[in-house]
């Protein structure tokens, strides 16, 4: 019923830059907070960084001042600018829809996308 499609990820060199977007689809009222998290082989899951729909953002430290999250609320679209890549940066980045309400439907609901890899070579 809901759907979140990531796209934007691929193969870049150290110190290169990109940008991933997450578009959210279905019968969807409203989405409270959007994020990324990534998920590197034999590590668990992490919070990459979150916006809220007022636009509050938080971001993991190892992150701050290289990535930078932002949403359009209208479109239900989460993107996320990555600068300065490391190779620890490389990852399967997921992006993830919070309370979500549907419309015609009690509760609130969280939903994961598919994923997109990143890989950062040194």
């Amino acid at each position: 019923q809901v759907q979140l499609v990531e796209s934007g990820g691929g193969l870049v060199q150290a110190g290169g830059s990109l940008r991933l977007s997450c578009a959210a689809s279905g019968s969807i009222f409203s989405i409270n907070a959007m994020g990324w998290y990534r998920q590197a082989p034999g590590k668990q899951r992490e919070l990459v960084a979150l916006i809220t729909s007022g636009g509050s953002t938080n971001y993991a430290d190892s992150v701050k001042g290289r990535f930078t999250i932002s949403r359009a609320n209208a479109k239900n679209t989460v993107y996320l600018q990555m600068n300065s890549l490391k190779p620890e940066d490389t990852a399967v980045y997921y992006c993830k829809g919070e309370d979500v309400i549907i419309n015609n439907r009690p509760g609130k609901y969280t939903y994961w996308g598919q994923g997109t890899q990143v890989t950062v070579s040194s």
